[in-house]
């Protein structure tokens, strides 16, 4: 999970302004290598990771005299200094912003206005992102009611930013000049044209009646968003379940009490839907009409429920007609890789196309056991309740036997893993008191072997009381130049100076010399949140299941683009870059688990790798799950589809219509599991990104990396092809550079459709049709 102010902003909002919360011959050489890359031993650095995260004795002790504040930064030592820097940060952001009202005065100006939106942005954003992280992960009741009352109100002016006319006309000035486009770099024009589009989606080209009408719409969305959501995580009615119902649960714990509790009762037991006693009960009753029912209740909406999603979609259609656009999809799409909705659909298409042959030999597998388990004469259907029961999922498993392997023994082997890759490393360095805000935050220093330190990562990775919950990583500091940012005509007078001094501070932080490196940049800060059980004297160090390994690598992938995406404008640095492009880097490192020589990495003794793959186990589920997911991303696209405008639409009828038409299990009259479809806010026409990148990162591994995962050429060809740029390039252009497929460069339909029939191959194995 990617996790930042500007993300969630962009989410939250339609006013997504970057104020925003923010050579096939070369793969046939692949395939023909036959002798590994050698493994470079462990480092005492590496080493050092091991005790770091898995010996209780050396977590930090926090202490009530703190030599600095969080992250460094000397005046955030208190609650009220975070509401301090808001307020400061405030103060210069008004005066830059009126800088660049002004800039239209003088030429020297106007060939600064790219620079200085950005540099206003990062100011914004800078502590943004550092109140979204302290609100979700500070223990201190009074860091977070602080951290809200910055964030709120840093996001305020960023909503005044987002329409505002006049940093529109000073950007068009900007943009109609050929002289000055002339001088921006590639990267700078990028910028500007992020700038230019989210400005264009905030309605601020339409008279001003129809642009209130759109800042009123925009709020109405977030209400109905986060009304939406609330409902999504309500409860469902519990189901009566009769005790003869339980006969012969599979289940051998929760089961027999159950069954323990019903007899004693002598009363149907009260299931609530997503329970643990009904996952039990999807799963291990042999008895179909109970888990029928309980499918139905878990999946069942009441008509507010489906009012306010219904509500939602017509007032983003509404929106997207306010500002010229056929429908959501439309406005949202088209600063995506995907473009436009009709080209989504040939990628999801397909995508469906492709995978419908494995689902449904994956549910003739679920048919024949079902068959089996009743005596029946011939292939029954398989109806939505039966897919747990006849195929209980089962927890990942590494492709080859391996010892228990602790949080820290994974860290040593990401190290290694990006050594090999980049020349990269991970190295424990102990925090200041005072820098982190909590004892079991862990700071690593990132290493380039050539440039030295380029960026940190706090690890926050143990379960507590008030934490957020799930993994996520947050960017609390993005790369950018500093150098050349002019500070000094920003106007603010040595008084005014003075009373913004703890703004100041916090930018002079942040700016760093790298050797060999023209320019002083603003290093990337980025913080991994876990709920990992931690370690303790009693019961020794974490062990990792291999779900938490995958989670590990992918949420390390995030960050590892945070740090390479070096780049001179904060909009563009590293994860600053479409929806539909950012899980590429991270979905790409759960691969290197499918790798034998990769998993070596994990013991600090060998140079030598480890035996061939021998976890062959093919889950039938895993093809039905995948086409179910392909059906939740075009039932996203429907309901962002000129349809919703319609005066008959009823999202439930368009949701069993698609069901009927593509589904390959019938759909439940009675059901309507769209109002418990959290993404549909978050990830608005844009559910598809995830699949997408799965498509792109599993052609990548096998095309790339698979003969020889550890091979320096490789990795330091997907860091200089995709990894440097950000935001800052075309993604389809990085693709195909990659790859080596020019043809992909223009990301037509065409391409979008061909992608969809790569396979999406998340176990690394190699089936017909790749």
């Amino acid at each position: 999970m990617l996790v930042s102010a500007r993300n969630v902003l962009k989410a939250s909002s339609t006013k997504s302004f970057r104020f925003r919360g923010c050579l096939r011959a070369k793969h046939e050489l692949l395939r023909s290598v036959s002798t590994a890359t050698p493994i470079i031993p462990a480092s005492v650095d590496d080493k050092g990771l091991i005790p770091l995260f898995d010996q209780p004795k050396s977590r930090l002790k926090t202490s009530p005299f703190s030599s600095t504040g969080l992250f460094g930064h000397t005046s955030l030592t208190h609650p009220q200094a975070l509401i301090s820097l808001a307020e400061a940060t405030l103060i210069r952001a008004q005066y830059l912003t009126d800088r660049i009202l002004r800039a239209r005065e003088s030429r020297d100006e106007l060939l600064k206005v790219v620079k200085n939106l950005d540099r206003l942005s990062d100011m914004l954003c800078g502590v943004i992102d550092l109140a979204e992280l302290v609100r979700n992960a500070h223990p201190d009741r009074a860091w977070v009611d602080a951290a809200n009352n910055a964030y709120e109100t840093l996001c305020e002016f960023m909503n005044v930013l987002n329409t505002h006319v006049g940093l529109y006309e000073v950007l068009s000035a900007v943009l109609s000049d050929s002289s000055i486009v002339q001088t921006l770099s590639p990267e700078a024009y990028q910028t500007a044209l992020i700038f230019w589009r989210d400005f264009e989606k905030s309605a601020i080209n339409l008279p001003p009646q129809q642009r209130s009408r759109f800042v009123t719409l925009s709020s109405e969305i977030l209400v109905l968003g986060r009304e939406f959501l609330g409902q999504a995580a309500t409860p469902r009615p519990p189901t009566p379940i009769r005790p003869s119902e339980l006969v012969g649960l599979k289940d051998k714990g929760m089961g027999v009490r159950l069954q323990l509790q019903a007899q004693f009762t002598q009363r149907d037991l009260l299931v609530y839907p997503g329970s643990l006693q009904a996952q039990m009960i999807m799963r291990s009753a042999p008895n179909e009409e109970p888990r029928r029912r309980l499918y139905i209740a878990s999946n069942s909406s009441t008509p507010e429920q489906i009012h306010t999603l219904e509500k939602l979609l017509h007032k983003r259609a509404e929106l997207a007609r306010l500002v010229g656009r056929e429908s959501y999809a439309h406005m949202t799409l088209d600063d995506k890789m995907a473009k436009t909705p009709e080209n989504v659909l040939s990628f999801l298409n397909a995508l469906m196309d492709y995978t419908r042959p494995y689902a449904r030999r994956a549910l003739r597998t679920l048919s024949a056991r079902k068959q089996a388990h009743h005596g029946l004469p011939s292939l029954p259907v398989i109806q939505a309740w039966d897919r747990d029961f006849y195929c209980p999922p089962e927890p990942p498993a590494p492709p080859i036997p391996l010892p228990p392997l602790t949080l820290g023994t994974v860290f040593m082997g990401l190290s290694r893993l990006f050594q090999h890759l980049y020349g990269i490393s991970l190295r424990p360095t102990t925090p200041a008191p005072g820098e982190v805000w909590h004892a079991d935050v862990h700071k690593l220093e990132v290493v380039d072997e050539m440039k030295g330190v380029i960026g940190w990562i706090y690890t926050d990775l143990f379960a507590r009381r008030g934490k957020a919950s799930g993994a996520a990583h947050y960017t609390v500091q993005c790369s950018r130049r500093t150098d050349n940012d002019d500070e000094i005509s920003d106007g603010l007078s040595t008084e005014l100076e003075h009373q913004v001094k703890e703004s100041f501070d916090f930018d002079k932080m942040k700016r760093h010399k790298l050797p060999g490196h023209p320019g002083t940049f603003q290093l990337p800060l980025v913080v991994l949140l876990c709920e990992f059980a931690p370690p303790s004297l009693a019961h020794g160090p974490t062990i990792l299941k291999w779900h938490e390994v995958m989670t590990l690598f992918h949420e390390m992938g995030h960050a590892m683009h945070s740090m390479i995406g070096r780049t001179e404008y904060q909009n563009v640095a590293g994860t600053r870059c479409a929806t539909d492009f950012v899980e590429l880097p991270s979905i790409l490192m759960e691969h290197f688990l499918t790798s034998p020589l990769v998993l070596s990495l994990f013991d600090s003794n060998t140079t030598t790798p480890l035996g061939k793959s021998g976890n062959n186990h093919e889950d039938p589920c895993h093809y039905i799950d995948t086409y179910s997911q392909i059906l939740l991303a075009a039932v996203d696209q429907v309901y962002h589809s000129p349809v919703v405008s319609k005066p008959d639409f009823d999202s439930t009828t368009e949701l069993a219509k698609l069901h009927d038409t593509r589904g390959i299990i019938p759909f439940v009259a009675g059901t309507s599991f769209q109002t418990q479809f959290g993404h549909l806010f978050g990830y608005g026409a844009t559910y598809y990104s995830y699949l997408f990148d799965r498509a792109i990162a599993s052609r990548v591994w096998q095309d790339v990396f698979s003969g020889d995962p550890l091979n320096r050429k490789w990795g330091d060809r997907f860091r200089s092809e995709v990894l440097q740029y950000g935001g800052g390039r075309d993604p389809w252009r990085m693709i195909s550079a990659l790859l080596g497929m020019s043809e992909f460069e223009g990301g037509d339909e065409e391409a979008m459709r061909r992608i969809g029939q790569w396979r999406i191959d998340d176990e690394g194995k190699v089936l017909e049709g790749h």
